[in-house]
């Protein structure tokens, strides 16, 4: 059983074709927390030699470095930055110990690293976080290899390079590594990481980019849907404590026993950009409500949703308009479920449209049990209350 705060509102469940799910063990009401998880292993996204223009984060917390006034420099090394004296020490010993100190300086000094793609450079990264989380927690290392991802023939490459650089140039001390562990460990990585991603203003093209991944145990069995019934936020500038956590929100009222998914990416994708992004990332071609509505339009890989919410055509496209009217209207006082869950009614009412946004609007936690009536985007931050959808 997981919990959240309120209670224990999520059930592990294993259904065919889509192995572990999470599903609803009570009713569940519009802007509910349903679970807060910390991450296992956080590590950076960015290459081990950052771009001169790219902002400065904690190499702890990753919270954004807006001064210099208190920043603390790693002792042992001038490339790891800390946001204060607090965040040092926790992260010297935990996930920034000598070793990985150690190990990151001596793969800055690799040039066959820096020949190679700089995905490699993310997933080195990646291993000296899950080689030392073997060292400084055994378990939650077995928790790690116990999530989903097998080894594929595809790895292989990555895998074989990867393992002959760590062996020779920083190898964990009381760990035996292998090219098998090292793949299992890259495939984990691969179907689990959640990006933390960089605040949207600092966005000059309307790309968010990555500054961390974090790996969280529990948030890793929530299914993908293309109209997901909640959204994920995190806090990583704003809160006090515990930045790194992920919060899952509901987007709106579901009945006991309704399995709980996100969107693993915007849901403004059309449809030919979320199969293939679905089939290249995580290998599984989505048949949710959504899609199997999308699969019949003609030339659907040209579709778009504006800002609006409005889906644009080309001139000689249909969409049936006729035979889905019912799925693109939402009637007064129906109950809306998540099988038959109108796409226009959800682009309007829970897409963000601020500009090159694209995130998912989620009502504030109730208070008092009485549901709130002001909408918060999982991007932009951005407030909406019900009337201004009205």
């Amino acid at each position: 059983m997981l919990t959240a705060d309120s209670g224990s509102v999520l059930r592990l469940v294993e259904i065919e074709g889509r192995g572990r799910a999470l599903v609803a063990s009570q009713p569940l009401k519009a802007g509910q927390i349903v679970l807060q998880d910390s991450p296992i292993v956080v590590y950076s996204a960015f290459p081990l030699v950052k771009p001169q223009s790219s902002a400065s984060y904690c190499d702890n917390c990753f919270r954004i470095l807006f001064s210099s006034a208190n920043v603390v420099p790693c002792p042992l090394c001038s490339h790891h930055l800390f946001c204060g004296p607090n965040c040092l020490t926790a992260a010297t010993a935990s996930s920034h110990s000598p070793w990985v100190c150690q190990a990151l300086s001596h793969l800055r000094d690799c040039p066959s690293l820096f020949s190679q793609p700089l995905e490699q450079q993310v997933q080195a990264r990646f291993l000296i976080a899950a080689y030392n989380l073997a060292l400084v927690s055994p378990s939650d290392f077995q928790v790690l290899l116990s999530l989903q991802g097998q080894y594929s023939p595809s790895d292989a490459p990555a895998a074989e390079f990867l393992h002959s650089l760590i062996s020779s140039v920083c190898p964990p001390p009381s760990l035996s590594i292998s090219i098998e562990l090292i793949a299992a460990l890259l495939a984990k990585d691969k179907l689990n990481a959640f990006g933390l991603m960089e605040p949207i203003s600092l966005q000059q093209d309307g790309e968010r980019s990555v500054r961390a991944y974090g790996i969280y145990p529990k948030a890793s069995f929530f299914n993908h849907d293309c109209l997901p019934n909640a959204c994920r936020f995190d806090y990583l500038d704003s809160a006090l404590d515990q930045n790194t956590d992920v919060i899952v929100r509901m987007i709106h009222d579901v009945p006991v026993g309704r399995e709980i998914c996100l969107s693993y990416f915007p849901v403004n994708l059309n449809y030919s950009a979320r199969q293939k992004r679905l089939a290249e990332d995580y290998g599984f071609t989505c048949n949710c409500d959504r899609c199997k509505v999308e699969a019949n339009w003609s030339d659907n890989e040209t579709d778009v949703i504006d800002d609006s919410g409005t889906i644009e055509e080309n001139e000689d496209e249909e969409i049936m308009e006729e035979d889905n009217d019912e799925q693109m209207v939402a009637s007064e006082g129906d109950e809306v479920g998540e099988a038959d869950f109108p796409h226009a009614y959800f682009f309007v009412r829970y897409m963000c449209n601020r500009e090159n946004c694209w995130g998912t609007l989620a009502p504030l936690p109730p208070s008092n049990d009485v549901q709130s009536k002001m909408l918060e985007c999982n991007v932009c931050g951005n407030l909406k209350s019900e009337e201004d959808m009205c």
